[in-house]
């Protein structure tokens, strides 16, 4: 049974990573780096900070992110991925457009 595990095991890494391996692969996994490397971004921001932050750059990593990962979706044709990122990259975007607006606010105000 258990040999039997790790043989389907193998033949399933084999037919993820290696059949299906080109281009678009890389690009994958290339976009969930960028959309992982926010959470690093915001973890160093807040322990500079002492306390928990979200630094305008978690938010652009999270638009390119999210984007090349809804391109990755469109591609592949993962209706999952297309709707969870298409949803997420407005958040995104409005979360910035709201930082945006409230920091011309505040350079506004004498």
């Amino acid at each position: 049974m258990l040999i039997q595990l790790a043989e389907d095991v193998r033949g399933y890494v084999y037919d993820v990573f290696v059949t299906r391996f080109d281009a678009w692969l890389v690009f994958g996994i290339l976009a969930q780096a960028v959309f992982g490397a926010r959470f690093v971004v915001q973890w160093l921001a807040s322990e500079r900070a002492g306390k928990s932050v979200m630094p305008l750059a978690f938010w652009f990593l999270s638009i390119a992110g999210g984007l090349m990962t809804l391109v990755y979706g469109l591609v592949r044709r993962e209706p999952v991925i297309i709707f969870g990122q298409a949803l997420s990259t407005f958040i995104y975007l409005r979360n910035v457009a709201l930082i945006l607006r409230e920091r011309r606010a505040a350079r506004a105000v004498p």
